[in-house]
């Protein structure tokens, strides 16, 4: 048994990787927060900018509505425990829900953790763990030592098998070119853009609380006798003035003022400043991070696509499909091994009516393959072998 194990331990010297160790020196094993404060992110960048509410309810809510499909050696299954484990992963959410939790955290976080409850050998439930109360333990190679789920004070720390990797919890997350244990918020990169659109639509609702008025001064002519207004004089016609126009409810209201005044506007107007064109852009610009055709959040003037149904196609192809593969990669990685071998979680994109002109070009190109036979036909369409269906013509 000792040769046996000391055998095992060179295997795994050998196939360890040579940067692993500066993974821990770089970081001495202390617990490693998300670098950016996930709480500020989401209200600023979900909370309070619509742009960035659409686009991830968009993609989030596309990856729900797809279907799941278990395969055991290219045989569909129809009833499998994993089956009815993702059909409810827990007491409170269905399959849908769980799916848009799942990638609205990755969306927003650039983070997203599922955790196994596994009393015996197959998990019987999976819960979502908020990305801003786990941190990441390193470990002495390229996996963490564990995970540590903080909650009112009380922290509750998972183990990370160091030969493996495999744990009770899922880390998914997005690429990070500056570190090496978490992933990216798309929001991090649109912060400008949200800052510029979420600057804009304050201002123009501090504007139409002011009346719909910009900033400016009344300017005071002195009289022949050189004389000028006090300083209790100025500040009792700045409370009037205040008090008699400042707010939507005061909109349209005349202001009488004794004394030779003038009004002399300071602030530039929307239209010198182009608000409304530069909402736009920002707004284009956050659609550009998330990779949702802005036509499908309500900008106009984008003529990228000839029709709302193209856009909702690109949507589908270039944003919610390698979603899609990304959580299918890792599900089959993490979660279908623990119910035995040979089993593949795939998702039915005959089931997504956006692909319809994909699928319509598809079949009509094999169905004039005249190389093909029957049954060659319907593999490539997902369907099953017929009789005598193996000659051509």
């Amino acid at each position: 048994m000792r040769h046996w194990i000391n055998q095992f331990l060179r295997r795994r010297e050998t196939k360890a990787s040579a940067t692993a160790p500066l993974f821990v020196t770089d970081r001495m094993r202390h617990p490693l927060w998300t670098p950016r404060q996930y709480d500020t992110l989401a209200e600023e960048g979900y909370q309070k900018n619509i742009v960035v509410y659409r686009c991830v309810s968009l993609i989030a809510r596309g990856v729900a509505s797809v279907p799941w499909r278990l395969y055991k050696e290219e045989t569909r299954l129809e009833t499998h425990p994993l089956l009815s484990l993702l059909q409810k992963p827990n007491p409170q959410q269905g399959l849908p829900r769980f799916m848009e939790a799942l990638t609205a955290y990755l969306l927003l976080a650039g983070n997203v953790y599922v955790e196994a409850v596994i009393p015996e050998d197959e998990p019987l439930e999976l819960y979502l763990l908020r990305p801003d109360r786990m941190k990441i333990i390193p470990g002495t190679a390229a996996v963490p030592e564990a995970f540590e789920y903080t909650l009112q004070g009380r922290a509750v720390r998972i183990p990370v098998d160091p030969f493996n990797g495999h744990s009770r919890v899922l880390h998914i997350k997005t690429f990070n070119p500056l570190h090496d244990w978490y992933g990216m918020s798309p929001i991090e990169a649109a912060a400008h853009a949200i800052d510029q659109h979420n600057a804009v639509a304050s201002h123009n609702l501090s504007l139409l609380q002011n009346g719909g008025r910009p900033s400016g001064a009344i300017q005071f002519r002195p009289t022949k006798e050189g004389n000028i207004l006090s300083e209790q004089q100025r500040q009792n016609l700045r409370q009037e003035l205040l008090s008699a126009v400042e707010g939507a409810n005061n909109s349209g209201r005349i202001l009488i003022v004794e004394g030779d005044f003038e009004w002399k506007e300071m602030g530039l107007s929307p239209k010198d400043l182009d608000f409304i064109e530069g909402k736009y852009l920002s707004a284009r610009e956050i659609a550009q991070v998330y990779g949702v055709p802005p036509m499908l959040i309500g900008v106009p003037g984008d003529a990228t696509f000839s029709n709302y149904k193209e856009a909702r196609y690109h949507l589908w192809e270039d944003t919610i499909l390698p979603h899609l593969e990304m959580i299918k990669g890792e599900l089959n990685q993490w979660l279908t091994p623990l119910f035995g071998t040979g089993l593949v979680l795939d998702y039915d994109t005959d089931s997504i009516p956006a692909l319809a002109p994909k699928r319509e070009v598809l079949w009509g190109k094999i169905e004039k393959a005249s190389f093909l036979t029957l049954n060659e036909k319907r593999a490539l369409v997902g369907y099953q072998p017929i009789p005598a269906g193996d000659r051509l013509g």
